[in-house]
């Protein structure tokens, strides 16, 4: 048992779980001058989407909604770090308790909201920053503002519009978030009919914004889909010349879980992140791979939580992967010996 694991199990899980994320987040704040300039370890640089990544760990979205810390990651072993989910709209997320732990299953449970600053703030944080040769590559992901209907296709183009024009020029890539389950209706979006038309448009919408490079698009998915859809999904990122998908993103099921039913019930809805993740998210990056071959670029996350679970995803067809959840049970010292594994 290392001393992180005698802090989370005496104090941390006594705590509530966004209070603690809140105390994390100050600290990175605080060391931010000492932990920006710290060389990236474990470097065993990834070329993918024609960015040169320092190795093929990420800190999902999530963690840095409102680009704040990003930039101290690297000191940890992460080689990229997503930020977001960033809505064109400030909005403060769903009543809080929001965010809550079942340590015997080493899952997260979250109905957050996409509770963030809005897109023309965030762009304003980002402004300054400066891309350097084999440096932290920075992922934008954005969202559906929650004001917006999602059966209106017009609206939520232009909702997606306005994000993708103020974040665009400072993201390394963008990624088009549509599998949330904790903004009402986002999933909708997940339909091929509904998706390739707003995919298409924030692509356009990149090349007008950025004419000096070529911004790579991903989109993220839910692992709720049904193999049916990944493949569909797969088929239109080919079709639309996407750089990209990520698979996947929090599930809404519940099944297998080891925690009190009664527990897992207190808390709530929301989307379920962590171990119980690790089979299905897998699998849908096997799916993935088994369809388009080396023409994708393929990130994934979900249910990563220990590093033989990640060499499983590289093996299973992703170029990089992605934690959040695993970071929570494993520590500040957990990403490097996930880098070991990788390497």
């Amino acid at each position: 048992m290392t001393l992180y694991d005698k802090v989370f199990e005496t104090c941390l899980v006594r705590m509530d779980a966004e209070k603690a994320h809140h105390l994390t987040y100050d600290a990175l704040k605080a060391g931010g001058p000492v932990l920006t300039r710290a060389r990236i370890p474990g470097r065993a640089p990834v070329e993918a989407m024609g960015l040169t990544f320092p190795n093929r760990l990420g800190l999902a979205p999530g963690f840095d909604k409102t680009a704040e810390v990003y930039d101290r990651m690297g000191a940890f072993g992460f080689g990229h770090v997503e930020i977001g989910t960033v809505t064109a709209l400030p909005q403060p997320g769903n009543p809080k308790p929001r965010l809550f732990r079942l340590p015997d299953d080493r899952a997260v449970v979250n109905r957050m909201g996409f509770n963030n600053d809005g897109a023309e703030t965030v762009a304003r944080r980002l402004a300054g920053r400066r891309r350097k040769p084999g440096g932290l590559v920075l992922g934008v992901n954005i969202g559906k503002s929650k004001v917006v209907p999602d059966d209106d296709q017009a609206a939520v183009e232009a909702d997606y519009e306005t994000s993708t024009r103020l974040l665009a020029p400072h993201a390394d890539y963008l990624v088009v978030n549509v599998s949330s389950p904790n903004t009402p209706g986002l999933r909708n979006l997940q339909a091929v009919e509904k998706l390739a038309p707003l995919l298409a448009h924030v692509r356009r919408t990149t090349d007008e914004a950025v004419t000096d490079r070529r911004v790579p698009l991903l989109v993220k998915i839910a692992p709720d889909l049904s193999d049916e859809d990944v493949l569909a999904v797969a088929d239109m990122a080919l079709d639309l010349g996407l750089s990209g998908v990520i698979a996947t993103n929090t599930t809404i099921s519940r099944d297998g879980l080891r925690s009190d039913p009664a527990k897992v019930e207190a808390c709530g809805a929301g989307g379920l992140s962590g171990a119980p993740l690790r089979e299905r998210s897998t699998e849908v990056v096997r799916l993935l791979r088994g369809r388009v071959g080396d023409r994708l670029t393929l990130i994934g996350v979900g249910g990563i939580s220990t590093p033989a679970d990640a060499r499983e995803r590289i093996d299973a067809g992703a170029d990089l992967v992605q934690v959040y959840s695993g970071l929570i049970y494993g520590g500040p010292g957990w990403p490097k010996q996930v880098l070991k594994a990788l390497r």
